[in-house]
């Protein structure tokens, strides 16, 4: 995968499931970053970003 782009960091702090959906589509991480933001958005944040960078 290549790194993340501007708008892929700016996506994943403004709607993290959004962000990590158009790069992984309805996989896991999507799925694990929905579920994130639903217990608190910071934690949805934290890990779009950390899925996006790795």
């Amino acid at each position: 995968m290549a790194t993340a782009t501007f708008i892929d960091i700016l996506l994943a702090i403004l709607l993290p499931p959004l962000g990590v959906f158009l790069r992984y589509e309805c996989h896991a991480e999507f799925w694990i970053c929905l579920v994130l933001t639903f217990f608190g958005w910071l934690p949805g944040i934290i890990y779009a970003i950390y899925v996006l960078t790795k």
